[in-house]
């Protein structure tokens, strides 16, 4: 008996572990040609406008960058008032032809009614797994209609909407700094039924916006919110050859203090333009020469550029309009400069922190979520691992901190150093888009097949 339990432990075992791990191996290989077998999952994305701006940019990559193994993705977009700089060749230069709704704007009107209209009939068409909305305007009409389509289907009768996730992004928000208080107010009621009732997930892009969102204005439950971060393309910011000094005809000892971004009320550069006329005022005579530049394009151009004439810094500001090698720029600059009302992440900062370029910010929104941890507050500013801030949203506060970065170009070099490994290593695109395929796979309840995670890991 135990000379027959030998032999059998020696040759038929490893008989048995074979035939075990090819049968494991063949069950594998069907189940993963059958996952491979299922067609794309469908994703609507919806934004109001392809306006010059973070949301943009952040739309086309994930339209493009998903997993096509696992996702088909659609833009859908509204048109871009005449104000406002159209960025809608960043998406054709990366292959994505949105679908336009051409009634779908920023401001609310009775037109709103055909964009819903519109919307469900491409809805009804794609027949999407997920939708996808961005920003305030596209995130209500875009929701309204996922609502109804959702609930026009017979099996609405015995209350069995059709199987479609609703996401909504927070890229900023409008309930600062946009509008008076009775019409702020109408939108915060807005977005608190539109979260109740027909959002399965809301994504915002900080800590601090989580805050505003959930627990100050009261929209949305603790547990619908998942912060993603914003990415950028490095590639979009390395590698970029030198040249805007010369454009300007900058001296070379003169300090270029760079702003990014559209020319309107929220991004309030008129602030900006009062605490370079006090920087420049009190700048001593032999001190190396400061020059604002001031990026970008609106409705305030005018204005602004009168104001400065108006403060006597106007030859001392150049308003060099919108430019789409803006990402190019920020490396020619010495600091960068942001003075917002309201933000979510600005992008402006995220992209000047990656060109190892310190910052100069007000606190507004999730501009202190970049900026590393805080070193330091005294006086009027607090100094930051990645720069500096203004306490207040006060011109003199704000000539402070310029003063302190513009006076130490030591600290300007370590601040640009630490901000570009953090921005490499914390908000790359291709980590954005990791992020968005992950959550996508948890709401919809699949699995990516063995080979795909393997894919997504080594992505960089």
């Amino acid at each position: 008996m135990i000379a027959a339990l030998l032999i059998q432990a020696v040759c038929l075992n490893p008989v048995i572990q074979f035939w075990t791990i090819v049968s494991e191996t063949r069950d594998g290989l069907h189940a993963h040609s059958e996952e491979r077998a299922k067609p794309p999952l469908r994703v609507v994305r919806i934004i109001d406008r392809l306006n010059i701006g973070g949301p943009a940019k952040h739309v086309v990559w994930l339209t493009t960058g998903l997993n096509p193994s696992w996702f088909e993705s659609t833009l859908i977009a509204g048109t871009v008032p005449v104000s406002e700089g159209d960025m809608s060749y960043f998406a054709r230069d990366s292959g994505v032809r949105p679908l336009f709704v051409k009634e779908m704007s920023r401001d609310l009107s009775l037109r709103d009614l055909v964009v819903v209209w519109k919307l469900l009939r491409h809805l009804f068409r794609i027949k999407p797994d997920l939708i996808h909305t961005h920003k305030a305007k596209a995130g209500a009409a875009g929701r309204l209609s996922a609502l109804i389509y959702k609930w026009a289907t017979p099996s609405a009768l015995w209350l069995r909407p059709r199987h479609c996730k609703v996401i909504h992004t927070f890229h900023g928000h409008i309930f600062h700094g946009y509008y008076g208080r009775v019409k702020t107010r109408l939108f915060v009621c807005i977005e608190q039924i539109l979260a109740w009732l027909c959002t399965d997930r809301i994504i915002v892009i900080s800590q601090q916006q989580r805050e505003d969102i959930c627990n100050r204005y009261r929209i949305g439950a603790a547990s619908q919110f998942s912060i993603i971060p914003l990415g950028i393309d490095l590639e979009e910011i390395a590698g970029r050859p030198a040249g805007f000094r010369r454009e300007l005809g900058a001296a070379q000892n003169e300090v270029l203090v760079g702003s990014v971004g559209r020319l309107c009320e929220v991004k309030n550069h008129a602030l900006l333009l009062d605490a370079a006329a006090i920087v420049l005022r009190d700048r001593d005579a032999g001190a190396a020469p400061i020059r604002f530049v001031i990026v970008g394009d609106g409705e305030l151009r005018q204005r602004l550029e009168g104001r400065a004439r108006q403060l006597g810094i106007g030859h001392s500001v150049s308003f060099v309009g919108f430019r789409k090698d803006a990402a190019a720029l920020y490396s020619d600059f010495d600091l960068v400069a942001l003075t917002s009302i309201n933000e979510g992440t600005p992008l402006t900062l995220i992209e000047a922190m990656a060109a190892g370029r310190p910052l100069v910010a007000t606190e507004a929104g999730g501009v202190v979520d970049i900026l590393g941890e805080r070193v330091e507050r005294a006086g009027r500013l607090s100094v930051w691992e990645h720069g500096v801030t203004a306490n207040d949203q006060s011109a003199p506060s704000v000539a402070e901190a310029l003063r302190y970065l513009i006076d130490r170009r030591g600290d300007r070099r370590e601040m640009g150093a630490r901000g570009r490994l953090y921005a490499l290593t914390s908000l790359s695109r291709n980590r954005l888009i990791r992020d968005i395929e992950a959550l996508y796979h948890q709401l919809l309840d699949v699995k990516a097949a063995p080979a795909e995670r393997a894919a997504a890991s080594v992505r960089t």
